[in-house]
This record gives C-alpha cells, structure tokens and sequence, in this order.
C-alpha cells in the first residue's frame, strides 16, 4: 500500500480546519492532494522508506495524531493507487484502515462484487445505465467486452471504466492547496426521497452563498455540490461557472444543472451541500451586460434584500419558494 485517502470527520461548522489537517498529513509526505470538504489522497511512498513503516502503520499514526492534536477522528483507505484508494475508503471505519491488496489477481477479487457506483467519477446516471443491460457490478463490467461498454458510455469514458474496473489504476497524487472557499449544508430531518425538497435545500443553499459572497465583495469561480445519502456515500460535482459571480440566481441555476445532471430517482438523501470556490474580489471580476431589463432589475432587488437583510437579519427576506423552510 502506497497511497492513503482520508476523510476526516469534519462538522460543516469545521471545514475551515481542513488546511491544519492537510498541514498534519504533509508532516509525513509533502504529496497530498486536497478533496475539498473534508479529505485528502498522500503518496507515502517517499514516507514509507524515511519512517521505515509501511502505508497502514503511518495510517494509524495519523489517525492517533488528528485525534491527539485536532480532536478529529477520520477514515482511511489505503491502496496501490488514488482510485484504489478511494475505493477502500466506502469500506472503511473509524480506527481500522481498509486496504486493497497489491497483487493484480486480489485486487480483481476485491473490486468483482463491489456496485458499479463505487468507481470514483460513476456517477447515478452512468451506474443506471449499465444496470439496465445486467452490469451492476465492477466484476461484470470487467468481464465485458470493451466494444460493449463504448457502445454504451462513449468510447473514452468505456475504456476508462473497462481500466478500473479491471483494477488499472493510473491516476496520481497531485499536490495542491485547498481553494479559498464558502460552504453551506442542508441537512435533513429525516431521508428525504422528494425532489421539490431537494431543490428546495439547493435554493436555500445558494441564496446563502450568494449573500455571504456579497457580503466578503466576493464572487466565485466554480460551484460544488455534494449530495450526501442515507448509506453515507456521497456524490461530488463540480461546475465552472460562465463568469465568476455571486448573484444568487446564477449560483441556482449552476446548482439546479448539477443536480438534474445527476439522474437521481428515488434517492434517500441526507444532505446537500455546496461550496463557491475560487474566490476572487467582486471589483476585479467583469459581468457580461446584458439588454435584458429583467436581470438588471433582478440585480437591483437583490442590492436592496441584502441591505434588509443586513439590519434585521438573513431570514428578512427570502425567495417565496422557500416559505416554510427551515433556515
């Protein structure tokens, strides 16, 4: 085992202590990679030789050290690569790391009874759509015909997906720093099936964003969303925006785009969240005018419900699909 993913057990309230966190694991490795809200990919593979310990005791290590310093437990999921990594992570628990075995045989083992869906990038869509033709699992879609699944997912996307789910892993770890970002999340009282519900959180969601954004005189890059479910996966999907912004509609439809994108149908969802990332001033940022009187209006309204909102609080004035909605 070379290659950790972590995923510390981050409240929304603490996401801002992920850059200490990432700070802990680079005291071992100056490889890790950030996978905003809460977790990280290291390559111990320079580590392992230094501490003269293999990738599962320096996991045990970290884990000990995030509890003793930050009071943060986490999960580990350790693997020959990234994408193996990730993979061990959906099986891991706090206080025991999961690894995938080295040798190409065991790790077809490993992933033949895993769900289509536990590949890194399957989305719902993707995962529905090979389980209409009978390949559900990762040892199916192995064992099929590369022709077959190009014809069924596109002629890259099939061949990428025959390489893992074959245990090909070619990704790496690339360093970098967690991006300047605003996140919220919309928990639910209970597993929430209704789509007007979701959509209903998105909305909250990006109105809060939006307001924060324009209170900091920021606007973002890029908007993230991450759909928790009821058996604690969780589903990440990033968008770059046409132009950086914090105007609350366009964060919506951004948000509205991601989760249509995502098929879902039935899903018992336990939360959603979104993150503006790539945060910039709001004066170095251009907006593209536009001869729609509409939006300049829309803009106007927006101007005057942040100065509302300012002086008699964030529930003053909300959109009247959200009547009713706990903030």
């Amino acid at each position: 085992m070379t290659i950790l993913c972590v995923r510390f057990q981050l409240p929304p309230t603490r996401e801002a202590d992920l850059p200490r966190l990432l700070g802990m694991l680079e005291e071992f490795t100056p490889v890790v990679q950030a996978l905003p809200p809460d977790g990280a990919l290291a390559d111990l593979r320079g580590a392992e030789r230094y501490f003269g310990r293999d990738a599962l005791e320096l996991a045990s290590v970290i884990r000990v050290r995030s509890l003793a310093l930050y009071g943060v437990d986490c999960v580990i999921g350790a693997g020959p690569g990234p994408m193996l990594a990730r993979v061990a992570l959906r099986d891991a628990v706090p206080g025991v790391t999961c690894a995938v075995p080295e040798e190409q045989d065991a790790i077809a083992e490993y992933l033949a009874d895993k769900p289509v869906a536990a590949l890194p990038g399957v989305g719902a869509a993707t995962a529905r759509t090979l389980g209409d033709y009978g390949l559900d699992t990762l040892g199916r879609v192995a064992a099929a015909p590369l022709s077959t699944l190009q014809r069924l997912v596109g002629a890259k996307a099939g061949r990428e997906l025959h390489e893992k789910a074959n245990g090909v892993d070619r990704g790496r770890v690339v360093p970098n720093a967690v991006s300047r970002s605003l996140a919220t999340e919309r928990p639910f009282v209970r597993d929430e099936l209704d789509p007007d519900r979701h959509r209903r959180a998105l909305l909250s969601a990006a109105e809060e964003i939006g307001a924060r954004l324009r209170a900091l005189e920021k606007v973002c890059r890029t908007l993230t969303l991450t759909v928790r479910y009821a058996d604690r996966s969780a589903t990440t999907r990033s968008r770059t925006l046409n132009e950086p912004t914090a105007h609350s509609p366009d964060l919506t439809r951004a948000a509205y785009g991601m989760y249509e994108a995502l098929g879902l149908q039935r899903a018992r969802v336990r939360a959603i969240a979104l993150r503006a990332e790539g945060l910039d001033p709001a004066d170095q940022a251009s907006h593209q005018l536009t001869f729609d009187p509409v939006d300049e209006k829309v803009r106007r309204i927006e101007e005057v419900a942040d100065r509302a909102r300012a002086k008699f609080g964030p529930r003053a004035v909300m959109p009247g699909g959200l009547g009713g909605l706990a903030a």
